[in-house]
Parts: structure tokens; sequence; C-alpha cells
């Protein structure tokens, strides 16, 4: 069993912090801890992240990991994630996630009942 390191740590920390029914992008999960990129968010999750809920950290675009549609989706409808679209909405559509109503700004404290917006990036805590 490996030990992780400090910046895996942190990525799934933010991860699991996530809650249902949000999304962070890759690279919103990288500025939010203020290191590395998408890419390394994702290699973070595809080495470490089997138990973390990966399926709420998608693409910018809105999309799941590639190969993991079917699998998101069915945790998407479960957890009553915006969609854009997906192979019901319209038929054949690709799974895509509301990025301007799921977006998370503040992983544990972005979730919004009522439909309110979520909170900008420049008014996250610990930011002056």
């Amino acid at each position: 069993m490996s030990t992780l390191d400090d910046y895996s740590a942190l990525v799934l920390d933010v991860v699991d912090a996530i809650p249902p029914g949000q999304v962070m992008s890759y690279g919103d999960i990288a500025e939010y801890v203020g290191a590395g990129g998408p890419r390394q968010v994702g290699r973070v999750l595809a080495l470490h992240g089997g138990g973390a809920p990966w399926w709420r950290v998608i693409r910018a675009d809105g999309t799941p990991p590639p190969g993991h549609q079917v699998a998101a989706l069915e945790h998407y409808l479960a957890e009553g994630t915006p969609l854009r679209s997906a192979p019901h909405l319209p038929p054949g559509g690709q799974v895509r996630v509301d990025m301007r109503k799921a977006r998370c700004y503040h992983p544990g404290g972005c979730y919004l009942p009522g439909g309110r917006p979520p909170v900008p990036p420049d008014v996250r805590p610990g930011q002056a």
C-alpha cells in the first residue's frame, strides 16, 4: 500500500467535499488547491481516486471522464445533477453536465438549495 503525497491527499480531500449534484472541473480543483493543473488532478484521480466520488470531477466542457460516461450518468441521475444533455436528453445525446448550474466553487459548502448562484471564485474562504 503506497502512501499519498500531500498534493494527492489535498486533491482527494477537495473531491470528497464536492456535494452530491455538484461538480468541479479538473482545472477548478487545481486552481482551488493552488498547485498543479488539470492533468495533475486527473493523474491523482486515476491513481488514487477509486474510492472518491470521481464522477463529480469533469472536463471544463461539462463532459465526464472518457470511457466513464455510462457510470457517471447513473450517478448524475441519482444525485440530481443538472444536465445539458444525456442519451435521453435528447435521445442519443452525449452526457454533458450543465456547468452553469452545477459548478461548485467552494467544496463542502457550495450546495445551493433554491437555485441560488454559486459562490464566485473571488469570495472563496481565505481570500481577501
